[in-house]
């Protein structure tokens, strides 16, 4: 008895291992979704690649949820997290492919959070990193992550008044939410 209840406790926790390691949706997944939601909705798609130890993205998952602001950003993104560069112990959390997709739009080595801006048929309109004037997405930049400073508060709205119909007042409104006091 006490053999068979030691093998059955061992393929639970087996069974329950790789149901934690496979749980997560792949990133394609995440944006094929939030892309459907987004052409349903008449939306952009707002992905955050992000991590559970990360305090930047959490202030700026708190900032875009906050009284201020959700309704702004609700109304024009299907917003979606990817977590990636999880600590040790916790890589169960990531999303499978997450950190590739964060590569393929230069990502890599520029930290989290990392954000883009994806319109409603998966195209890349914008993302986070500040580059010279003129310079396209294709061009290398500086990863704002969570705006703070007004020149990453500055980009930030910028991106946003190129990829929202937000006004004066709305945009303004997030700057000084984003503004780091």
């Amino acid at each position: 008895m006490k053999h068979t209840l030691a093998l059955f406790f061992a393929a639970f926790l087996l069974a329950a291992t790789s149901f934690a390691q496979s749980s997560q949706p792949s990133a394609e997944a995440v944006l094929k979704e939030a892309t459907t939601q987004a052409a349903k909705e008449h939306k952009k798609v707002f992905i955050i690649f992000h991590a559970s130890w990360c305090g930047w993205c959490h202030r700026m998952d708190s900032i875009m949820a906050n009284a201020d602001c959700k309704k702004l950003f609700a109304d024009n993104f299907v917003i979606r997290h990817l977590t990636v560069q999880e600590a040790k112990g916790k890589e169960h959390l990531e999303n499978p492919g997450g950190a590739a997709m964060m590569e393929k739009y230069q990502g890599k080595g520029k930290g989290i959070p990392f954000w883009l801006i994806f319109d409603a048929k998966g195209n890349l309109v914008a993302d986070c990193l500040m580059r010279p004037e003129g310079a396209g997405l294709d061009k290398p930049g500086e990863n704002t992550g969570c705006p703070a400073t007004k020149e990453e508060v500055a980009h930030f709205v910028k991106v946003l008044k190129q990829t929202t119909p937000l006004n004066t007042n709305q945009l303004a409104l997030i700057e000084k939410n984003f503004i780091k006091k």
